[in-house]
């Protein structure tokens, strides 16, 4: 959730300090600061945006090695006290850290009897007074006796006044990259942080640390063994990560306007039409091994979870193998059944969220066999897993996933195709699903061209206090994802149910006060979603309708939503689209910045 980053080299650290925090609010924050070591360390840190930081800075600030970071409160209430750099009792030792000290309590307790005064709330404060009372000889040393007595996870960053030619990071459950510039080097906790300076990165691994000078890096382990970790290049443009000709809008709403060239990216080299079927090499698996699997589990938390539950009746439908999504919050702690012939598939934007992570660990344990779908290059599920398919959507932003979900069902499109051409799906099928995905571009540009419609639906929308969202078999994962969206960027409070459980429940809430936005598309269910929506309709409850050109809603008195029809199967990921912008204008309606949604983060790394 917390944004690190740090510049050791030739140039004045405290623009390069603050641009980088910048680049990191959409990892989700509530204060900021720097420290900078030049003549004396000094350090300045601000409750509020990184723009309240950089008002905040002294003219001269001087000082060519330096740390900064963006909090996201857990510990203590977000106020310029328990904002980070955390420094030493004796000035001399300053700290930015990512993730939880499971043992705060007690170090801190340890800490007060021996007669030090703690400033701030904070579990991290406890990392600078344990290096700053170490009595090693050099900061290394330092650093692993304070990491010897934490529990818990970090991304760190560390400097001290004694040592100024370098800094040391470590990482243990929370990313951390170290980049490679010309004489001078970047820490971050996102490469978003640093893409302007330098593409060239080393991914640090749980465990790892790293002495950082103005020349190049040396990593090593805790007892403090070298460990061989290389910089590569990243194959990312960093200009991806500017806004260009939307500048002026939102970051979420260019990211929906980016989808149709996201899918062509995703597809792009993927599709094989002489054979009906896809070419996913990253998948590591040959058709013999992709035959026997036998069941397919897809694991992710929030709108990664509802897209899993998409790919997972996908693949039932394609490649008729038992298949289900669950929440990875919650995956490790039931103790769950590792089956060899399962396929796993972890789902994560980032590729840093901790949930997905832990599951993943928690699978690779007990023996199974798991994929990626990620959208960051050498990101830490990308690195665990046996084997996966990147979304290639491009960097997001926004808090609110849109252009890396549309990217994440056109992975799972392409691997049930896939699996299915080794089963039973014939040819043709294989074919007509790829004129399918083929066209998906051209048709979200379709919905793309309603937008006035739907924002004049989104400010109705908005002045309702709660609604539902229904949909059944493939619509009910839209659903989901349509609630989610609207209340993670609208606050306002929106429940997804199945259309066939309204009456048993949900139905007595229905009135002139309580929308219902229906997801009906043109299937075998299309006459009994219909039926539901009139039980809705005589309750007086308003309606939107998010259906097909050619389904007739009869007299019904509702909204009206008209999206391309496509293959029945991959029907769903049309249907999301009007759904991201409805949320888009609502919350933009209330006024409300839709970039930055308060207490949500774009990349969750503490559990």
């Amino acid at each position: 959730m917390c944004g690190i980053v740090g510049y050791i080299g030739p140039q004045q650290a405290a623009g390069l300090l603050t641009e980088g925090l910048a680049r990191l609010e959409h990892r989700g924050y509530d204060s900021a600061g720097i420290a900078v070591l030049g003549s004396r360390l000094q350090v300045v840190k601000k409750a509020g945006r990184v723009r309240d930081l950089v008002d905040a800075l002294p003219k001269r600030f001087a000082g060519k090695v330096g740390i900064g970071h963006t909090r996201w409160a857990t510990h203590g209430p977000a106020n310029d006290v328990n904002a980070h750099p955390h420094v030493s009792a004796d000035g001399r030792v300053a700290v930015v850290h990512n993730g939880i000290v499971d043992n705060a309590a007690s170090l801190r307790e340890r800490l007060t009897d021996s007669g030090v005064e703690l400033a701030s709330d904070t579990d991290t404060e406890v990392f600078a007074h344990l290096i700053a009372s170490s009595t090693a000889e050099n900061l290394e040393a330092k650093v692993v006796e304070g990491l010897s007595q934490v529990e818990g996870t970090w991304g760190l960053a560390v400097v001290h006044a004694d040592f100024p030619d370098r800094m040391v990071v470590a990482r243990n459950g929370s990313p951390l990259i170290v980049g490679v510039g010309d004489g001078e080097m970047y820490v971050a906790s996102d490469l978003a942080a640093v893409v302007r300076h330098t593409t060239t990165v080393a991914h640090l691994d749980d465990g790892e640390l790293a002495t950082v000078t103005a020349t190049g890096f040396t990593t090593f382990r805790q007892d403090l063994t070298t460990t061989i970790t290389t910089a590569r290049e990243v194959d990312v443009d960093p200009s991806a990560y500017e806004y260009g000709e939307l500048a002026d809008e939102p970051r979420m709403f260019t990211e929906i306007h980016e989808q149709p060239s996201s899918v062509e990216r995703a597809l792009r080299g993927r599709l094989d039409e002489r054979f009906g079927t896809a070419h996913l090499g990253g998948l590591n698996l040959d058709p013999r091994e992709l035959r026997a699997i036998r069941r397919v589990k897809i694991l992710g938390c929030g709108s990664a979870y509802y897209v899993g539950q998409m790919g997972a009746g996908l693949i039932e439908e394609l490649a008729r193998v038992p298949a289900d999504a669950e929440a990875a919050s919650e995956f490790r702690y039931r103790n769950p059944i590792i089956e060899p012939d399962t396929l796993y598939v972890a789902v994560s934007q980032s590729g840093e969220t901790i949930d997905t992570l832990l599951a993943v660990q928690e699978i690779k344990r007990k023996g199974g066999r798991v994929l990626g779908v990620v959208n960051v290059v050498g990101s830490a599920i990308a690195r665990a897993v046996d084997g996966g398919i990147y979304l290639h959507a491009g960097p997001e932003i926004a808090v609110a996933s849109t252009k890396a979900l549309t990217n994440m069902y056109v992975a799972f499109s392409l691997l049930a195709l896939q699996l299915g051409r080794v089963r039973d799906l014939s040819i043709a099928d294989g074919k007509r699903l790829i004129a399918g995905l083929q066209a998906l571009p051209t048709q979200i540009e379709e919905i793309l061209k309603s937008e006035s419609h739907l924002e004049e639906i989104a400010a109705r929308l908005a002045e309702a206090e709660s609604m539902f969202f229904v949909g059944r078999v493939r619509g009910y994962p839209v659903a989901r994802e349509g609630a989610q969206k609207l209340k993670e960027i609208s606050y306002r409070h929106a429940e997804a149910y199945q259309t066939s459980e309204l009456k048993h429940g949900p139905l007595a809430l229905i009135s002139e006060s309580v929308p219902t936005v229906a997801i009906v598309p043109q299937d075998e269910l299309t006459d009994r979603n219909v039926a539901a929506l009139h039980e809705i309709s005589a309750r007086r409850g308003p309606l939107v309708v998010v259906t097909h050109p050619d389904v007739d809603l009869g007299e019904l008195d509702a909204l009206r939503v008209d999206v391309p029809k496509n293959e029945v199967e991959l029907d769903p990921i049309l249907m999301t689209i009007p759904l991201q912008l409805i949320a888009f204008h609502a919350a933009k309606a209330l006024g409300h910045d839709v970039d930055k949604p308060r207490n949500l983060a774009k990349s969750v790394t503490v559990e």
